[in-house]
């Protein structure tokens, strides 16, 4: 197993290598720089500016002074902020973007599975084609119209709900709800499938046989087993709701991680944008190496050589 998660380790260190370094290019290929946009600079501000943030230097040589930055933990400073670093933003807007995530994980794995539950038990009946309507619905309808449904309603026309901020417990229902649904739904969907095709199999009517209870059954045979399958789609979630969504953090005002890197794109700001990158895909691959420790803990039929 040790030498299993080294392996995986190193294949890590591979990924995030190849995402750091495909991000640099692409973001680089694109024509112009931070202060091309900057209309009132002269040429000569303008070249003084990429010869104090080497931008001027060759493109390998800016790539590896890059990645010394990154070994010690320094993600650089702002091209369009002056005194701001790229480790101010995240350490700013992380904790609100995971505070959020976190209660809308909490929301997610409430309500997804014990649809998908429902939905399995009940398959065909009304119930299932109830949560399935609403499964799908969530998956399809993009999560900007979600977010302008729930404020038109809860906020314009009933008044109920802020549809702004966070500054009061109020505030995050409608943010969960949008960065929530999608996950909601999909989840619930992958839930039902895997449930529907472990109750099929023999140890299942085994225990049937045995006089176990349906609720016995399904929570002491089938569950476990059932919850593979959607716990290799809740890592990659997580780290997605974690992280924040830039969509429902700029819609609801949300002083988050995804407005800073939807403000460095638009501002051509490159060290905002590789650093905003490097940390989502860490997270990423972190929680994808969680799940694999997770895989041992849920089923002990698992092992890792």
């Amino acid at each position: 197993m040790v030498r299993y998660f080294t392996k995986r380790l190193g294949l890590m260190l591979v990924a995030l290598f190849l995402i750091i370094l495909v991000t640099f290019v692409i973001m680089h290929a694109v024509p112009g720089g931070p202060f091309t946009s900057d209309r009132n600079l002269s040429e000569e501000v303008e070249a003084a500016l990429n010869a104090k943030y080497h931008l001027d230097d060759p493109l390998p040589k800016q790539f590896f002074d890059y990645l010394k930055g990154l070994l010690h933990g320094d993600f650089g400073p702002s091209y369009k902020f002056t005194g701001k670093t790229v480790n101010d933003f995240i350490s700013n807007g992380f904790p609100v973007s995971a505070k959020l995530g976190g209660i809308t994980i909490i929301f997610v794995v409430l309500a997804s599975i014990p649809m998908g539950i429902l939905a399995a038990v009940k398959n065909g009946k009304w119930q299932d084609m109830l949560v399935m309507a609403v499964a799908t619905i969530g998956v399809t309808i993009p999560s900007f119209v979600i977010a302008s449904m729930l404020i038109y309603v809860f906020s314009f026309r009933m008044g109920v709900l802020p549809s702004f901020g966070l500054d009061s417990w109020k505030g995050y229902i409608l943010p969960v709800i949008t960065l929530g649904g999608y996950s909601v739904s999909y989840l619930a969907r992958q839930m039902r499938s895997s449930l529907l095709e472990v109750m099929g199999q023999d140890y299942i009517r085994t225990a049937r046989a045995k006089g176990l209870s349906e609720p016995k059954v399904i929570v002491k045979h089938a569950l476990r087993n059932a919850l593979i399958p959607v716990i290799t789609v809740l890592g990659p979630t997580v780290a997605n709701l974690l992280t924040g969504s830039f969509v429902v953090e700029k819609i609801f005002a949300v002083p988050g991680l995804g407005v800073h890197f939807v403000n460095s794109v638009s501002m051509r700001d490159y060290t905002t944008i590789m650093g905003v990158t490097v940390f989502y895909a860490t997270f990423l691959l972190a929680m994808v190496f969680i799940v694999d420790v997770f895989y041992c803990l849920i089923d002990p039929r698992i092992k890792y050589d």
